[in-house]
């Protein structure tokens, strides 16, 4: 093959599979709070444990802290690796909470790819209306194994500062 046709090969195989790597947001995804290195690899990036924090985008003044594996080695570092589904979440109120309009149980919040083509990561909200509580689950769905990794978070909703009485998730969730 010529060093032209096999150039072209390579620079159009990684340009598919760059966007899947797990650095990969759009410009609203998740805020990386930082990263540490688990496992060492001699010539390519370390195995890492990585925490990002998100906004609801419903939900003003919840922000929910997740951490993740990321696979280092040579199919880490070209954004082919399989990710693991162990994943970890906590949420809490950091502000007033102002629901901005209806959901479903179980919306997605946010979704993340952890491989090529059959596994992803989504962080959902619910709300347990008795006791006034955002509940958030995070799990990772493949195609063939299910969903066997999963966490969940409570954020109860509290009065912040004077004034207000704080809303009743109750009121926005549709159905």
């Amino acid at each position: 093959m010529k060093p032209a046709i096999a150039a072209f090969l390579l620079a159009a195989g990684l340009s598919l599979v760059a966007p899947l790597g797990a650095g990969a947001f759009s410009s609203d995804g998740p805020d990386l709070i930082f990263r540490k290195s688990i496992t060492f690899k001699l010539l390519t990036p370390n195995d890492k444990l990585a925490t990002y924090a998100i906004d609801d985008p419903l939900v003003d003044g919840v922000v929910c802290h997740y951490t993740t594996p990321e696979k280092g080695g040579l199919s880490g570092m070209v954004g082919v690796a399989e990710q693991t589904s162990d994943v970890s979440i906590a949420c809490r109120q950091y502000g007033p909470i102002t629901i901005k309009e209806k959901f479903e149980q179980g919306d997605v919040v946010f979704t993340e790819r952890r491989s090529i083509l059959f596994k992803r990561m989504q962080i959902v909200r619910g709300c347990d209306a008795k006791r006034n509580v955002l509940v958030y689950m995070v799990y990772s769905d493949k195609l063939i194994d299910g969903s066997p990794k999963n966490s969940t978070s409570a954020v109860p909703i509290q009065p912040w500062g004077a004034g207000a009485e704080p809303p009743r998730c109750g009121d926005f969730v549709k159905g």
